[in-house]
């Protein structure tokens, strides 16, 4: 069963970690957002393999926006 990793508020995508392929363990680090100076890590919510990454350095997320799927 996929997880869907979804932005909790309006940010800067400012580093990637993880690639389409990955292996990730639940609280592995997928991407680094920045908002009003601060660094916000989104973590894998569970173990698997990252199917999606829907976000590139530079990209500016939205509330609900698509991060990455875990399957």
């Amino acid at each position: 069963m996929a997880e869907e990793i979804r932005a909790e508020m309006v940010a800067n995508v400012w580093k990637v970690v993880a690639a389409a392929g990955d292996a990730v363990s639940e609280g592995d680090t997928l991407v680094i957002l920045e908002s009003m100076k601060m660094e916000i890590p989104v973590v894998a919510e569970i173990d698997g393999v990252v199917q999606q990454l829907a976000v590139n350095e530079g990209d500016v997320v939205q509330d609900g926006d698509l991060i990455a799927v875990i399957g």
